[in-house]
Order: structure tokens, then C-alpha cells, then sequence
């Protein structure tokens, strides 16, 4: 490590510290929350100004106090997963990062609040899911089947800018929208405006049969895993039933990193509580990360 390395992270290190005590005694869900790892995201996402940071961080806290993401349980989002029009991979991208699948042509409701919901809990779940010494996630987006018939209304679109881009700042690691109508592409255009320029250069069009695209996704997704909507290898398979067995699990390893196992969640039909496996809380330090 080079001297001027050492000097930043001295420095970054000192922002950190200021931070804290800028935010104060914190106690609960707050404390648990603003990890080191997760100031210094908050801290990057505002080029290390500790005064903007703090504005951010607690309006933030002051968002999921009330939203309260980290409380929403499967059964209560899962009518929007269905068709599985959002959906946790079953692998993660290279870098280790938990990989968000997205096909919005399977949209199968017209409710913004619900779609939304649905999306944050795949946030945090993204999240709880991430391997030590990862922050990230990667978003995978397939267009077959989109319309602007099913295209989400550009406040929807906005709302969900908002809260990705000021509530989990620096979790998005890339996104690849692959084959993308012309029509989408127009549409862009207008979304590009609301994107911080960071989260803009995150976004990548790739392409079916463009040597450019499939380099791109090859240095990003071993092949075998990668879908064959994405241009890899594997066959895409959602079944909801399974994947609703999986956030079932998921919400109890969430409940108890939280403090919360004391709230009842449903049990899907089929499902036992001793299929769990109930994973100590310390393997979940990533949702502080």
C-alpha cells in the first residue's frame, strides 16, 4: 500500500469518525445500521462531505423508521412476484455481488405502491444475501415482452430513482439492460435526467450477436450461470412457490439480524419451520456492511 493509499484511508477513516459523532448516540435499528461501512457509502455518495452525509444518512433513518423496509415480509409483497418480474439469482455475478433478475414484460399489477414495496424488499433481500466483504448488487434487466403498455408510469420510475439513489446508496454495482427496444432507448433519455452521473456510467445497453456486449457480460458472469436471456448458458426458471420457500427463510434470518423474531410470519403451504436453516445473526453482517 503506498503512502498516499495510507494517507486517504487515514483521512477516510477520520470523515468516519466525524460522521458518527456528528449523528450522535444512536440506539436500535439506527445503531445497527450505520455501521462503519454503511457511513462511509453514505460519505462516498457525497464526495466525503461529512455535513452533507449526515443529512443524508438521517433522512434516511428517518425513511425507514416510518417505511420501515426492513419489517416487510414475503407474503405481503408476493402476489407482485408471480410472474417473477423480480427475482433473486440463484448465482452471483464475478465479483461476488447478489444479482437482481428484472423482466418487466411480465409486469402482472398496476399498483405503483406495490411495486415499489416489492422492489425494496428485494433490495434488503439482495442485501442480507451478500457474501462477506461485498456492499453490491447487480441488476440483470431483460425486455422480452415489453411494451409501453407495461411500462411503469415515469413517477413510479422517479419514486424508485429517489429511493435507490438517497436510502442504499453505492449498493448498486452495475446494471445491464439487454436488448432494449428502440422505444425504451427514447424513454431513457428522460430517466437519464433524474440519475446521479454515477449510477448513469453503472448502466450498460447490451446487445444479442455485438462482440462488444458479449465481452462485457463475459467478464462479468461465468457463462454456465449467466441465462440464456443474457446470452449465457443456463435456462431461466421461475417458480414461484420455491422462491416464495426461499424468502420465507430469508424473512427469519432478517427478522433475527434485526431484533424482531418475535413477529409471526405465515408459513407457505407445504413449508415447515424445521426446514429452516437459522443462520447466526454474525453471518449477516453484509446488511450493515
Amino acid at each position: 500500500m503506498s503512502a498516499h493509499q495510507l494517507e486517504d484511508d487515514s483521512q477516510q477513516d477520520n470523515k468516519v469518525s466525524k460522521l458518527k459523532s456528528a449523528l450522535g448516540p444512536l440506539s436500535g435499528h439506527s445503531l445497527v445500521f450505520c455501521s462503519d461501512a454503511s457511513l462511509r457509502r453514505y460519505l462516498d455518495a457525497r464526495s466525503w462531505n461529512v455535513e452533507n452525509a449526515k443529512q443524508m444518512i438521517e433522512e434516511t433513518l428517518k425513511w425507514r423508521s416510518t417505511y420501515k423496509p426492513h419489517e416487510i415480509p414475503w407474503h405481503e409483497v408476493a402476489h407482485e412476484g408471480e410472474t417473477g418480474k423480480v427475482s433473486r439469482a440463484s448465482f452471483h455475478d464475478r465479483q461476488g455481488r447478489t444479482v437482481l433478475i428484472m423482466r418487466p414484460g411480465l409486469q402482472n399489477t398496476t399498483s405503483a405502491e406495490g411495486n415499489i414495496r416489492h422492489l425494496v424488499y428485494l433490495l434488503e433481500n439482495a442485501i442480507i444475501n451478500l457474501p462477506k466483504g461485498q456492499e453490491q448488487m447487480s441488476w440483470l434487466i431483460d425486455f422480452t415482452g415489453w411494451s409501453m403498455a407495461n411500462n411503469a408510469p415515469m413517477k413510479t420510475t422517479r419514486d424508485i430513482i429517489y429511493i435507490l439513489q438517497n436510502h442504499y446508496p453505492e449498493r448498486l454495482g452495475m446494471s445491464f439492460l439487454y436488448n432494449p427496444p428502440r422505444l425504451f432507448q427514447a424513454g431513457y433519455k428522460a430517466v437519464k435526467y433524474f440519475l446521479d452521473p454515477r449510477t448513469a456510467q453503472k448502466v450498460n445497453f447490451v446487445y444479442p450477436k455485438d462482440k462488444a456486449s458479449d465481452e462485457l457480460m463475459r467478464s462479468h458472469f461465468d457463462m454456465e450461470n449467466l441465462p440464456k436471456e443474457f446470452g449465457g448458458e443456463a435456462t431461466l426458471e421461475y417458480d414461484h412457490e420455491e422462491f416464495s420457500r426461499q424468502m420465507f427463510e430469508d424473512d427469519l434470518k432478517t427478522a433475527k439480524f434485526w431484533g424482531l423474531e418475535q413477529k409471526q410470519y405465515p408459513i407457505p403451504n407445504g413449508f415447515s419451520p424445521a426446514d429452516v436453516v437459522r443462520e447466526p445473526a454474525t453471518s449477516l453482517a453484509s446488511v450493515a456492511n
